[in-house]
């Protein structure tokens, strides 16, 4: 049987080209009904206000206003152009991003206000200081290197989680841990169902009943190192941040104020010269102290003020802008501890 021939091969057909689909006017711009500026709560934390939560709650209280009307939403956007002001006084010009070093000492607690009443950080800073913020927290029985910064911009860039920076503390603890007892902590550890990171942590020296430990962590929950320590069986007794990333606490004293230069501030978070304040040369970095009466003469703590409810806090921050509080004198702490001073912050990693 002859074979089939096979049909003769043809170039299939180009497909017709589609026609060209014009963009909608002004596709790859910004759009002329899109809100000129910026939110207002952004603004109010740059501008060193409050955070950009309290910013919300300010606003949701009734104490900001744009251009003579009190406004009710932080999705307002501001220009340059709007008059603003809170607790009824105006916002201050916007001034380059600043950061100071602060030994905070053991005893304050580090928040604008406090419902029971306690002495706080901002109560003993020294009274030419700016307006500022910390940058995140130290428990009230916890001391060393807190940052202050006049940009609430720059306080959350600080606070994020993925900046991941290293804190190291000088930690004592009563006892004489071994390596295998510190090795869940580097592992990481699981306490009341929460989670905490691998720890850096090295046993320094064994000073009679307690030891010296250096522990390096780089996220922030409440209490993590007390917390983690006290589920190995380890009573800490004394706790120092000797650095946060490339800030370190170096030769403060408590309650001493350190301001970072310009030119340092810029190298370390990549500000431009301008954003960074930076001049012709760097600033000396200057040593501030509050005057502080013996504690002796110092008034009982929250005796001269009510416990304040909790609900208050906003409040109060308000009540604190509105009257620019001056910081109030307290007693300087001298480092006590029974069996010596405590070892020096190393250098940063």
């Amino acid at each position: 049987m002859a074979p089939k021939e096979k049909p003769p091969f043809k170039t299939p057909a180009k497909p017709a080209p589609r026609p060209a689909v014009k963009p909608p006017a002004g596709a790859g711009a910004k759009s002329a009904d899109a809100p000129a500026g910026e939110r207002i709560a952004k603004v109010l934390s740059r501008r060193g206000v409050a955070s950009r939560r309290d910013a919300e709650r300010l606003i949701a209280q009734g104490d900001v206003t744009v251009n003579g009307r009190v406004i009710d939403s932080p999705a307002l956007n501001v220009t340059a152009r709007d008059r603003i002001t809170v607790a009824g006084k105006p916002l201050p010009a916007e001034e380059p991003a600043r950061l100071w070093l602060y030994y905070k000492p053991e005893g304050l607690v580090t928040s604008a206000s406090d419902e029971k009443g306690r002495d706080t950080v901002f109560d003993h800073l020294p009274e030419d200081l700016p307006r500022v913020m910390s940058v995140g927290r130290l428990d009230l029985n916890s001391e060393g290197l807190l940052l202050l910064t006049n940009d609430g911009e720059l306080k959350r860039r600080l606070e994020l989680p993925s900046t991941g920076w290293l804190r190291k503390y000088r930690v004592r603890v009563n006892g004489n841990p071994t390596d295998a007892q510190l090795e869940p902590l580097r592992r990481g550890i699981t306490v009341e169902g929460e989670t905490f990171q691998p720890m850096q942590v090295t046993l320094d020296r064994v000073q009679g009943a307690n030891a010296w430990l250096t522990v390096g962590l780089r996220e922030g929950k409440n209490r993590e190192i007390r917390r983690a320590m006290s589920a190995i069986d380890l009573y800490v007794n004394r706790l120092i941040r000797v650095s946060y990333g490339p800030f370190r606490l170096g030769e403060l004293q408590p309650g001493e104020v350190e301001e970072v230069r310009p030119r340092v501030l810029r190298d370390q978070l990549g500000e431009s010269p301008a954003e960074a304040g930076e001049d012709e040369g760097p600033k000396p970095r200057s040593r501030r102290v509050a005057p502080r009466p013996s504690a002796k003469d110092a008034p009982a703590r929250g005796a001269d003020r009510g416990a304040k409810p909790a609900g208050d806090a906003v409040r109060s921050l308000s009540a604190a802008w509105k009257t620019a509080t001056t910081p109030r004198p307290g007693p300087r702490r001298s480092p006590e501890a029974e069996d010596g001073p405590a070892p020096r912050g190393r250098p940063a990693a």
